[in-house]
């Protein structure tokens, strides 16, 4: 951090500055809800879990050389400066809030429901041909994960690249809000947390509260493929730029992949065009959903003033992110670890994913969370399209998983379909399974905890 003290932190929070032996004007240097990584300068926020009460280290973090607390009640004998808020919580999405905006660098917001971590690790990856770059790490992109990476950016960013993830109304506008984007990129609008959200239009309303703070110079970025986003014609006067591979609604697509070759699981390897412009890159992950996320890395881009050789540059130096797509070569199988979350439209996607692998082709698939009243319905949808995927071996875990399963079955007779009602299930008969050679699918919602099938198996 930078540019911030305790004292800058409860003007931003408006909580009680009470000062005890610490310097409240002293520079802080990093902001942990974490007393394990507490250090010489740091701010705690003592946060309230469902396991453990950060109140309770408040003690450890100023033995180990912490400037300051932020926290719900009075500390005993407190051997440092702290901030007394209402929720912690609330506090640190103040802070973020005027810390990010204390930085002044532009910022780009991603949402959508399938893909706003490999679109966000693509566009930072373009962006950062040019820019210094900062992001989320990992999984943190709600109310506590967003407050969190803004107080990690790097001291020396010129850009900030932020996914936010919600799962019902309002949580939207409470992260644009700390974030106020200048560029909002949005993925799609599927079938996840129709629980809270209800259906397709829930969805598509929730995730459009990105756009409550856009500035009139804003701009606004859309997947022209998704019907939903296709409509968009004007977000506060500012027509959006569409990318896409084909356009719904009429949608005239501004950035859009010609020439597409698949190469598997190497990747795929097209033209990337824009109105004056094109390159010829390789994108190296496979799937059309990828083409996808490197049109919007395009295109994001392209509104940051990157030139043709930068933006090739960024999409083929794309990386893996552990659990979303990411291939683990063994000495027996090729595993695709997708394990890290799962809804009906990324589970399409994967599966279609395995067409251009030569050889076996096999998945484990599981339970999908926060479907609402269609669950059934949904996994069943998700069966039919497992069935028409050339599988070799298909294996379903958990109690909805077992219509995947069915439907695949009906779709193609000839598909092995074996059924689990447990991880530890699975894993103690894997071996008789899988063959030498085989490339196997992992995925299924985080609930599930996939991951472990994913470290035995490796």
């Amino acid at each position: 951090m930078k540019n911030m003290t305790l004292r800058k932190m409860a003007q931003a929070c408006g909580g009680v500055l009470r000062e005890a032996g610490t310097d409240a004007d002293a520079p802080v240097t990093a902001l942990v809800t974490d007393s394990r990584k507490a250090g010489e300068g740091c701010v705690f926020a003592a946060i309230r879990g469902a396991r453990a009460d950060g109140h309770k280290f408040i003690p450890d973090v100023f033995a180990k050389g912490a400037l300051g607390a932020i926290c719900e009640e009075e500390p005993e004998s407190p051997a440092g400066s702290y901030i007394l808020v209402g929720s912690t919580g609330q506090a640190l999405k103040d802070i973020a809030e005027v810390y990010l905006r204390s930085l002044d660098i532009p910022v780009v917001g991603i949402t959508g429901s399938v893909g706003k971590t490999s679109t966000k690790e693509a566009v930072a990856s373009v962006l950062s041909q040019k820019y210094i770059v900062g992001k989320n790490e990992g999984n943190f992109n709600n109310e506590l994960g967003l407050p969190l990476t803004v107080f990690s950016l790097p001291d020396d960013a010129q850009i900030a690249v932020l996914e936010m993830g919600i799962s019902d109304f309002g949580e939207m506008h409470r992260l644009a809000k700390i974030a106020r984007p200048d560029v909002c990129v949005m993925t799609n609008i599927g079938t996840c947390h129709l629980e809270f959200l209800g259906d397709r239009d829930g969805v598509l309303r929730a995730k459009s509260e990105i756009f409550d703070f856009l500035g009139p110079d804003g701009r606004v970025i859309l997947n022209g493929d998704d019907d939903k986003l296709a409509g968009i014609r004007e977000v506060k006067g500012i027509k959006p730029v569409f990318y896409g591979l084909r356009g719904d609604q009429g949608a005239a697509l501004q950035v859009k992949a010609e020439d597409i070759r698949d190469l598997g699981l190497e990747g795929t390897k097209c033209r990337i065009c824009w109105e004056g412009g094109s390159a010829e890159v390789h994108i190296p992950k496979p799937g059309e959903h990828m083409v996808s996320n490197a049109l919007a890395a395009a295109a994001a881009g392209l509104s940051m003033g990157l030139s043709p050789e930068q933006i090739r540059a960024g999409v083929e130096s794309l990386g893996s992110v552990s659990g979303r797509f990411n291939m683990i070569r063994t000495e027996r199988y090729t595993l695709i670890d997708d394990c890290y979350n799962a809804n009906p439209m990324s589970m399409k996607a994967s599966l279609e994913s395995l067409g251009g692998v030569q050889g076996r082709r096999t998945a484990v698939l599981g339970d999908m969370g926060e479907l609402g009243k269609d669950e059934v319905f949904y996994h069943e949808e998700t069966g039919r399209v497992a069935g028409r995927c050339g599988l070799s071996l298909l294996v379903t875990i958990g109690t909805l998983a077992a219509s995947i399963g069915e439907k695949a079955k009906e779709e193609d007779p000839a598909l092995c379909h074996v059924h689990f009602d447990t991880v530890d299930e699975f894993l103690a008969q894997r071996e008789d399974l899988f063959k030498d050679g085989d490339t196997v699918l992992i995925k299924a919602s985080h609930f599930m905890h996939f991951e472990r099938i994913v470290e035995e198996m490796r």
